[in-house]
């Protein structure tokens, strides 16, 4: 396909913000291969963050779907929209029912989609999308459809995933982690406790006793303990825990809370991190667009699916409870029905992946010590 009869090129990924992270190489593979275009991506308002400053991308568009007329007004006016601006290719990363409507109505002549049941008959490009679970990167998954196109594969350290770190909320998370405490020199360690969804809640009792051992274990380490705007209780739940299991009351005080972060804060926090721990979500995904250290929990997703993809000399840790048959899962039903694929992690094994991640990040990365005020 040549390149110069691409003038305009809309993408739609919808819904979740993992996966939004996931589709960041593919915009920038699609700007190498199609340097003038005018790109424009539709996203909902929930990872709109994600690609907002995106330096590939000449338009972002919001649209959330809302249920019933008021739902249908919004999809018509943006229907109107598309196709006045004229598409000359439409890519819909996420192949659900509104996206795909979307990538159809959008007028584009050519509409590259995956070949799902009911709904590849909207696409002039289908590219097969196996139903069972694979153990192959979401990247790869989603980069099917440029390979059906002419882009070459990824390459994992020149196109890594990409969030824009935000000046103004990193201003706004420097004055904040300095009223709670945290100065310029200290080790801050993120904790993000997910504990929504029970196929990715790891106990927060082990989330606690990690926190309490990682702040004993040196006096330069603060541990902030974020979540989602859901999980508020859960988060404050493991900081009582953590502080409880430290004596000495200065050793308690360095396990932190500052509030709840927008999406754009959190990448900003990311940025001051010696290290990142939390379960396989979407605020790991995001921290995965840093150079933070990472260890993330994988319970019924694998890493080899959705491990940070960035240059293979980052520092990541997997930790995963291994020999499982009923590992990966669709997460619909737990089949042993205790959940062991995140209930058996043990929290010694969180604990020591953290400080090899620690080890191995000391001599690659320091802290951001001019994010903090003086």
């Amino acid at each position: 396909m040549a390149d110069p009869l691409i003038r305009r090129l809309l993408l739609v990924r919808l819904r979740q913000i993992g996966d939004v992270v996931f589709t960041t190489p593919a915009i920038h593979g699609l700007r190498e291969h199609f340097p003038a275009a005018h790109i424009t991506y539709i996203v909902e308002s929930a990872a709109a963050p994600v690609v907002a400053g995106n330096p590939h991308l000449n338009e972002v568009i919001v649209t959330d779907g809302r249920g019933g007329l008021a739902g249908m007004r919004d999809d018509l006016a943006l229907i109107r929209r598309l196709r006045k601006a004229t598409y000359d290719m439409a890519i819909d990363f996420h192949g659900g029912p509104r996206s795909s409507l979307i990538t159809w109505m959008s007028g584009a002549p050519v509409r590259v989609g995956y070949d799902v049941r009911g709904r590849g008959w909207m696409y002039t490009v289908r590219v097969p999308r196996p139903r069972h679970i694979r153990p192959r990167h979401a990247v790869l998954n989603q980069w099917d459809l440029l390979h059906a196109i002419g882009l070459p594969a990824p390459d994992a350290r020149r196109m890594p995933v990409e969030m824009t770190a935000d000046a103004a909320s990193a201003a706004a998370v420097a004055v904040r982690l300095a009223g709670a405490g945290v100065r310029a020199d200290d080790l801050l360690i993120l904790i993000h406790v997910s504990a929504g969804n029970p196929f990715r809640r790891w106990p927060l009792e082990r989330f606690a006793t990690v926190a309490a051992a990682l702040v004993r274990a040196d006096p330069r380490r603060r541990v902030l303990v974020t979540s989602g705007p859901s999980e508020r209780e859960a988060a404050s739940t493991v900081i009582d825990q953590a502080r409880a299991l430290l004596t000495a009351a200065d050793d308690a005080a360095r396990v932190l809370a500052c509030g709840e972060l927008s999406l754009a804060e959190f990448r900003a926090a990311v940025d001051r991190a010696a290290l990142y721990i939390g379960g396989d979500s979407g605020p790991l995904h995001i921290a995965s667009t840093s150079a933070v250290p990472i260890v993330g929990l994988y319970g019924p997703t694998l890493p080899v699916r959705s491990a940070p993809w960035r240059a293979p000399d980052s520092i990541s840790e997997a930790v995963e409870v291994g020999g499982l048959p009923c590992r990966p899962c669709d997460q619909r039903r737990c089949e042993p029905g205790d959940f062991r694929c995140l209930t058996w992690l043990a929290a010694e094994q969180v604990a020591a992946a953290a400080e090899r991640a620690i080890a191995s990040g000391a001599t690659t990365r320091r802290p951001a010590a001019d994010q903090m005020p003086q």
